[in-house]
């Protein structure tokens, strides 16, 4: 018996509301209406593409930033409200956040 059968159980005159997903996606991210900034950079030598300016939960920026490194198999981190991408993949990243729904602004080149 799991959680749902012992609270049909407990209220059986209860019937669930649809929740609002206004604002989200299927993968429970919160969709912004601010573009998201995809810049450029070289630390000691090396490319990296910057993302910041989300406004949502860290946690979900941070299920963004692992889902990009996994799809494109590149190495990353999350700090200070900001992804940062080894090597420089505007390009796909702008397009993979397309897709999902967000507005991405590209800046610096």
């Amino acid at each position: 018996m799991d959680l749902k059968d012992q609270l049909k159980n407990l209220f059986p005159d209860h019937t669930p509301e649809p929740s609002d997903t206004s604002n989200t996606e299927d993968h429970g991210i919160w969709m912004q209406d601010d573009p998201i900034i995809c810049k450029y950079e070289k630390r000691k030598g090396k490319p990296i593409t910057i993302l910041e300016g989300y406004t949502g939960a860290s946690e979900d920026f941070k299920l963004l930033a692992k889902d990009i490194k996994t799809t494109l198999s590149v190495g990353g981190s999350f700090k200070d409200d900001k992804i940062i991408i080894q090597g420089d993949y505007r390009d796909k990243i702008m397009q993979m956040l397309i897709n999902k729904g967000f507005k991405v602004k590209r800046v610096g080149g």
